[in-house]
């Protein structure tokens, strides 16, 4: 992602209307009017805001014939978030494991759990994280991911987003005593 495409999402951002159609269109997809309809806003109002988010590339438009199906790009958004990164760069010897040269980055929390060691914060922001090299996730624990060439180590927190909220009902324990007296 360019540098100058990241104030267009953030300018875009910057709207309470447009995050709010942001928020539904990352649950479902919609129609201009269905957005319009769930915000209680008019449909060209709703429309000048989707070109907004069109223009940042925050949605997808789907034309079905005349009807057009919206969806969240749900890539940009993690893309955007990639702006507030740090980079680094460590110089070691071949063969090293990543988590070995991991150690000599600043503000990189290792903690050990039994005979494993793994990532638990960084510049003090505990959490669970997970690497990938050259883009890639490995399917081996990071203390046995050896670097024979160089490479990109990207380290990524697993952050708690809500997508779902379910409610389980479970009735008061006295109905249960009740149904298991007359058994």
């Amino acid at each position: 992602m360019s540098g100058g495409s990241v104030p267009v999402i953030f300018k875009a951002l910057s709207s309470k209307t447009r995050m709010e159609m942001l928020r539904l269109l990352l649950q479902d997809e919609y129609h201009i009017s269905g957005l319009a309809n769930e915000l209680g806003i008019s449909v060209p109002v709703a429309a000048k805001h989707v070109k907004r988010l069109e223009d940042a590339d925050l949605v997808h438009r789907k034309a079905f014939g005349r009807t057009h199906v919206l969806s969240a790009n749900r890539k940009r958004l993690y893309d955007a978030m990639d702006t507030f990164s740090g980079d680094y760069e460590v110089h070691t010897q071949r063969g090293i494991n990543i988590l070995d040269a991991l150690k000599e980055v600043d503000g990189i929390g290792i903690k050990k759990v039994g005979d494993k060691e793994f990532i638990a914060s960084i510049d003090g922001e505990e959490g669970f994280y997970i690497y990938e090299v050259n883009g890639k996730s490995p399917a081996v624990p990071i203390n046995e991911y050896t670097m024979d060439d160089g490479g990109e180590i990207q380290i990524k927190r697993l952050v708690p987003v809500l997508t779902k909220r379910v409610r389980v009902r479970i009735p008061p324990a006295e109905n249960t005593v009740k149904k298991r007296g007359r058994e």
